[in-house]
C-alpha cells in the first residue's frame, strides 16, 4: 500500500471514530441542550458527510482546493451549530461542542494534502471558529486552538518527510535491483560476448572489421563494469533526448513535451532504437513524429524501406535477435505503453510508441 493510500484510510478512520464519540457525548448531553432535535440532525449530517469524505477523498483525482474548502466550510458549520443547539448557559460552562473532535479531521486533511502549512491554515479556521462559538477567548478556546496548530504542523510535516523518504527508498529498492541484474549480465556478457569481439579484434584480416570490434568490445565493457544509476526525479522534455540527423526529419511540438525523467529515459531510447533500424534497414531517411496528448505521448518512426516481410519478427525473436522484442517494444511495455509496427513490403514500416501519463 503506497503512503498516501494509508493516510487517507487513517483520516477516514479517524472521522469515524470522531463520529461515534461525538454521538456518545450527544447522548450524555441532550437532556440540556435547547434543541435536541436539531442536534441529531446535524450529527446525521456529520454522518453523511463522514461516508461521502472518505470516498472522495479516496480517488486522487477529486483530492483538490474545492474538496478541501469543502470540507472545512461543512465542519465550520456543524461547529458553529452548537451556538443554536445547546443553551447559552450551557456553552458559557464549557460543555463540548456537537463536533467535539470530529471538528479537527479537516486539518489533519488539510496537513495531508498541503503540508504543515495547510495544517496551520485550517487549525486558525477552526480555531476561530471555536472562539466565536465560545463567545469569545478562553482558556479552553485557547488550548484547543494550541492544539490543533500542533496537530496541523506537525502532521504535515511528518507527512512531507515520510513521503521523502518513501521515494528515497523506492529509488534505493530500483537500484539494488539495477545493480543485481547488471551483475548477472555482466557474468554472462564476459562469458559470451566480450570474449568473441576480442577474439575478432585480434584475429581479423580486415581492419576495419578489427576495429570496429575493438571499439564495441570497449564500450560494452564499460557498460558492464559502470554502476547502475537510479532513475532520475522530477520531469524532463522528451524531445532534447530524441535522435537527430540530417537523415531524420522530426516533427514535434514547439511547447516542451514533459514526462518523468526516468519515462522520458526510456521512451527515447526506445525511439532511438526504432530511428536506428529505419536508418538501416529503411530507404536512406526516415521521418519522426511527436505528439503531446493529455493523457499519452504518442512517437512515430516512420520509413520508405522495402518493408518486414510478415512474420520476420516473430523469427528474429525465436533467433535470439531481440532489437524489437526488447529494446523497443520491452522499454515500452515496461512503462504501461503499447507499441504498434505497421509494414508493407515495398512500402515502408510505421512504428507508433504510445506511453500513457500515468
Amino acid at each position: 500500500m503506497r503512503l498516501d493510500t494509508a493516510l487517507w484510510r487513517a483520516i477516514a478512520v479517524y472521522r469515524l471514530a470522531a463520529l461515534l464519540y461525538a454521538a456518545v457525548s450527544m447522548a450524555v448531553y441532550t437532556d440540556t441542550y435547547a434543541r435536541p432535535l436539531l442536534g441529531w440532525a446535524v450529527l446525521a449530517g456529520m454522518a453523511v458527510w463522514t461516508g461521502l469524505a472518505a470516498y472522495l477523498y479516496g480517488d486522487p483525482r477529486r483530492r483538490g482546493w474545492s474538496l478541501l474548502v469543502a470540507d472545512l466550510g461543512l465542519t465550520v458549520a456543524a461547529l458553529m451549530s452548537s451556538v443554536l443547539v445547546m443553551t447559552a448557559r450551557r456553552i458559557e460552562q464549557g460543555d463540548p461542542t456537537l463536533t467535539v473532535s470530529w471538528a479537527a479531521a479537516p486539518v489533519i486533511a488539510w496537513a495531508v494534502h498541503r503540508g504543515w502549512a495547510g495544517g496551520a491554515v485550517a487549525a486558525v479556521v477552526v480555531g476561530g471558529a471555536a472562539v466565536v462559538e465560545r463567545g469569545g477567548a478562553s482558556q479552553a478556546t485557547v488550548n484547543s486552538l494550541v492544539l490543533l496548530l500542533l496537530v496541523g504542523t506537525v502532521v504535515g510535516y511528518v507527512v512531507q518527510l515520510a513521503r521523502r523518504a518513501e521515494v528515497a527508498y523506492a529509488q534505493a529498492v530500483q537500484l539494488q535491483a539495477a545493480t543485481a541484474e547488471r551483475e548477472r549480465l555482466s557474468r554472462s556478457v564476459h562469458d559470451g560476448v566480450l570474449q568473441a569481439l576480442a577474439l575478432v579484434s585480434r584475429r581479423a584480416s580486415d581492419p576495419a572489421l578489427a576495429a570496429v570490434a575493438a571499439e564495441q568490445e570497449t564500450a560494452l565493457r564499460r557498460l558492464v563494469a559502470g554502476p547502475a544509476v537510479a532513475v532520475p526525479a522530477g520531469e524532463a522534455d522528451l524531445r532534447p533526448l530524441l535522435p537527430s540527423g540530417a537523415d531524420l526529419q522530426v516533427a514535434s511540438p514547439a511547447s516542451p513535451v514533459l514526462l518523468p525523467a526516468g519515462v522520458a529515459a526510456e521512451l527515447a531510447a526506445a525511439v532511438a532504437a526504432a530511428v536506428d533500424n529505419a536508418r538501416r534497414h529503411g530507404g536512406g531517411s526516415a521521418w519522426l513524429l511527436v505528439e503531446d496528448e493529455p493523457d499519452a505521448v504518442t512517437v512515430t518512426v516512420r520509413d520508405d524501406g522495402p518493408g518486414i516481410p510478415q512474420g520476420r519478427l516473430e523469427e528474429a525473436a525465436r533467433a535470439g535477435r531481440l532489437g524489437v522484442a526488447q529494446s523497443i517494444r520491452g522499454r515500452v511495455e515496461d512503462l504501461g505503453g503499447t507499441v504498434c509496427v505497421e509494414s508493407t513490403p515495398g512500402q515502408g514500416t510505421e512504428v507508433e510508441l504510445r506511453v500513457p501519463r500515468s
